[in-house]
């Protein structure tokens, strides 16, 4: 099961609902009944340290 955060098309307030990924429900506000949207959020990847440059690109050479 995910959680997704939807936000209603009436009064703006923004809720989870938990529901597997698989289904896509019809999702109605808590506070006002009116039908709600799925939100999106960019959610960026950050790569600190070092490491990740020689870890993942190697040569072709293998095993020495």
């Amino acid at each position: 099961m995910a959680r997704y955060d939807y936000r209603c098309t009436k009064c703006g307030t923004t809720f989870e609902v938990e529901h597997p990924m698989s289904a896509h429900p019809k999702v109605t506000c808590p506070s006002c009944g009116a039908s709600a949207e799925r939100v999106f959020e960019p959610y960026g990847i950050k790569f600190v340290g070092n490491g990740y440059y020689n870890t993942d690109q190697r040569g072709t050479k293998s095993g020495k």
